[in-house]
């Protein structure tokens, strides 16, 4: 007993300050269920009943863009609602309920691809979105917006600057974090974790660049 406690105190001190952190810590995953039940409720399924507000113009297909907003709000909430799953037991094993592979233990992989997959999205999105819209408000680029009869460009970047962009890359940072604890919960080693954060970083780095140079090349 003494002994596998020891080994146990001896992994957790190889553990530097953010993985101790963030072995330990659930609540990115309950912030960014709430952040993502918020958005999808107050902002998308709000336009998709028609609301205007951060709409600044006049859409081509209103109806198009109302089941585009529902659509997009059903899928936000269900990805709110798995992060809670990455700090669960539950979201771990198969439940028993279900033939043949019930009780199994998950891969983690199968856990984490998607979901680092969908960090590095919304990361990207929030940055290149905040970048070009910087560089659209102090007239560097020009870009432009299809799907609109008419549109207020300057109001429209403002709200993307402001609102939109910024939670795209808060929920990122709070499902990133959700994914690195279940990825230390579900007992990765040290060396593989360490190696998969610096190359997982570089790689939403480039999105990100690429983001921003397709924006600027596609768009204007």
């Amino acid at each position: 007993m003494n002994e596998k406690t020891n080994n146990l105190k001896a992994q957790t001190e190889r553990l530097n300050a953010f993985e101790q952190w963030t072995k330990k810590a659930v609540w990115p995953a309950y912030l960014g269920c709430l952040w993502a039940v918020i958005y999808a409720v107050f902002v998308r399924f709000y336009q998709a009943a028609g609301g205007t507000l951060g709409l600044p113009g006049q859409l081509e297909d209103p109806k198009g863009a109302y089941m585009a907003s529902y659509l997009a709000g059903v899928l936000i909430m269900t990805c709110g609602f798995i992060l809670i799953a990455l700090v669960k037991p539950w979201g771990r094993v198969v439940p028993t309920c279900v033939p043949l592979i019930g009780g199994r233990q998950i891969h983690r992989l199968i856990i984490l691809i998607p979901t680092l997959s969908c960090t590095a999205y919304l990361i990207a999105h929030g940055i290149s979105g905040i970048i070009t819209k910087a560089l659209l408000l102090v007239d560097v680029i020009t870009i432009h917006f299809t799907g609109w009869i008419s549109l207020d460009v300057h109001s429209l970047a403002l709200w993307d600057l402001l609102f939109y962009e910024p939670w795209f890359v808060i929920m990122g940072i709070l499902s990133g974090l959700t994914a690195s604890h279940y990825a230390l919960a579900s007992g990765i080693s040290l060396s593989a974790f360490r190696r998969s954060m610096v190359i997982y970083l570089i790689t939403v780095f480039l999105l990100s660049v690429f983001c921003v140079f397709y924006i600027i090349v596609k768009l204007t």
